[in-house]
C-alpha cells in the first residue's frame, strides 16, 4: 500500500471510489498530481465544486467497471467462490448502480460536453491529447471542460442535493 511518507514530493491522499450510496465501497491511496482536474485546479483554472462533480463521475466510471482492461479480471471470480451467490450479487448490483448514475451524469452533461468529460475526467487524458483526439483547436478544452463540469455540478445538486 502506498503510505504518503514513502512519496515526501507527492501529495498521496485517499478518495472513496464508490459514493457513499454504492453497495460496494473503496478506498485507495491516489496520486492527486497525476489527476488532470488536480492538475487543473492547483493552476486555479478550476474551482472546488467542479472537481467535487469531476471525482464523483471517476468515481462512479470506475465502480462500473467502464475502463478498458488489457487482462483477464479474476477477482469477481474469485469474491464469488468465497462469498456465494449473494456476494456476486451485490458487486454486480454496486456496478450496475454505478452505471446508471454515470450514464444519467452524461445524458446530463449532453453530447458535446460528455465527449470531453469521458475523455479528460474519466480517461485521464490531458486536455492537448482530449483537443487532438477530438479535433478542437488549442486550448478549446479548457474552456470546454469548464462549462461540462458546472453542468455536471449542476447534476449532482439537483439529482443528489449535494
Amino acid at each position: 500500500m502506498i503510505k504518503p511518507e514513502d512519496y515526501p514530493n507527492r501529495t498521496i491522499g485517499k478518495r472513496m471510489l464508490a459514493p457513499s450510496d454504492a453497495v460496494d465501497r473503496q478506498v485507495v491511496c491516489v496520486n492527486l498530481e497525476e489527476s488532470p482536474l488536480g492538475w487543473l485546479a492547483r493552476r486555479g483554472l478550476l474551482n472546488a465544486r467542479q472537481v467535487a462533480a469531476g471525482e464523483r463521475l471517476r468515481a462512479d466510471h470506475h465502480a462500473a467497471a467502464l475502463s478498458s482492461r488489457v487482462t483477464m479480471r479474476w477477482d469477481s471470480t474469485l469474491r464469488h467462490r468465497r462469498e456465494g451467490h449473494s456476494g456476486a450479487d451485490s458487486h454486480i448490483l454496486g456496478n450496475l448502480a454505478a452505471k446508471r448514475r454515470f450514464d444519467a451524469a452524461m445524458r446530463h452533461a449532453g453530447p458535446g460536453l460528455s465527449d470531453i468529460l469521458w475523455r479528460v475526467v474519466c480517461e485521464g487524458q490531458g486536455l492537448a491529447e482530449a483537443e487532438k483526439g477530438l479535433g478542437w483547436p488549442s486550448r478549446a478544452a479548457k474552456l470546454v471542460l469548464s462549462i461540462a463540469l458546472d453542468r455536471l455540478a449542476d447534476h449532482y445538486e439537483n439529482r443528489f442535493g449535494q
